[in-house]
């Protein structure tokens, strides 16, 4: 030490743990990735200390709806499978169906990265992931922040989280005003596990002991593959279609039970006939190998569902008619009833 009490040796924002080198390299990284989402309303170039986009021509009324989310623990299978060219699109997803329920079309997206010591190539992986998403979605990455937190994270450690702006003529948003008696529920396919209940997920797949290599159970899809689907997107599906579409629910954290109740009047209940559908492979197992209750998996899990449409009967036939024909399955899986705000499961499950 110094006479006045100062280190004798110089300290630097690198020797804390910060490398402002990689940091640069990360953005060099990705600027094309996010230049390739640019839409016809993106304005300004990337790097801006803000995005800058252009409100749609032509609209009369129109509603900014916006939310925020991530992909949950789900980020921990890709570090630890060392696969993150996916996480970033799944993000995506999930934000686009967040706000689809309301009848939105997503404009822009911003994405925040945090690592205990960034690298640049994961980096790059995760926003390729983010950039395909938004090319899928037809959004475009406003930017975001990469940022480099040691001593928070415990490298290889990162989190992941989005946020995204859509909008919609306030005369056609979607939810519970719009739903009647008599309506139909139906329910369109998941890709998977989507990006919740993995906590309990990556609990069970531990105690089954099994490598991320492996071939997952009852399938000659690895664990990785199977656990890694990416989050499906119901936009292009449904946008054909939405004028059909009464009220949406996206089949996320709390299942069909904690999400459905959502969209439905406090004077109506939501029956859901189980046994309308086959509860794929994927949640078969992680029921049997975990000794999962049966309502515990329709609490945490979407079990074979992404999202249910509310809409009249004659226009529920169209809407499963269209999506069926993408090559997704939808099918009627209950109606609405006179009740108290309920979701109410029964049929037992295939």
């Amino acid at each position: 030490m110094t006479q006045a009490g100062k280190p004798s040796t110089p300290l630097s924002y690198r020797g804390a743990g910060v490398d402002i080198d990689a940091s640069d390299d990360a953005k060099h990284r990705i600027t094309k990735l996010v230049e390739s989402t640019y839409t016809a309303g993106t304005r300004g170039a990337f790097g801006g200390f803000g995005g800058m986009f252009r409100m749609p021509e032509g609209m009369k009324k129109p509603l900014l709806i916006s939310s925020a989310d991530g992909v949950g623990t789900k980020i921990k299978v890709a570090i630890e499978a060392g696969r993150h060219d996916t996480i970033g699109h799944c993000l995506v997803n999930h934000c686009v169906n967040d706000i689809l329920v309301q009848g939105a079309e997503p404009l822009f997206f911003l994405d925040y990265v945090a690592f205990g010591a960034l690298v640049p190539k994961t980096v790059e992986a995760v926003v390729a992931g983010v950039a395909a998403g938004c090319r899928e979605n037809g959004c475009a990455l406003m930017g975001g922040e990469t940022a480099e937190m040691p001593g928070l994270y415990t490298p290889p450690d990162y989190d992941l989280a989005g946020f995204i702006v859509g909008c919609v003529e306030e005369d056609r948003v979607l939810g519970p005003e719009r739903v009647k008696e008599g309506d139909v529920l139906t329910g369109i396919a998941s890709s998977g596990l989507h990006t919740n209940g993995f906590s309990l997920a990556r609990q069970i797949v531990e105690r089954m002991g099994i490598a991320w290599d492996d071939p997952f159970p009852g399938s000659t899809t690895s664990v990785a593959d199977t656990l890694l689907a990416i989050h499906r997107s119901y936009l292009g599906l449904l946008r054909p279609v939405l004028g059909d579409v009464s009220a949406m629910a996206h089949i996320t954290g709390g299942g069909l039970p904690g999400n459905l109740n959502r969209v439905l009047p406090p004077t109506m209940d939501a029956l859901v006939d189980t046994s309308t559908w086959k509860i794929p492979n994927l949640f078969q197992v992680l029921a049997e190998e975990g000794a999962v209750e049966t309502e515990e998996m329709f609490r945490a899990f979407n079990m074979g569902v992404g999202m249910v449409v509310i809409s009249d009967t004659a226009k529920s036939s169209r809407i499963q008619e269209h999506v069926n024909a993408q090559g997704v399955p939808a099918w009627t899986m209950g109606e609405i009833t006179k009740g108290a705000g309920r979701v109410i499961l029964n049929g037992g499950t295939n």
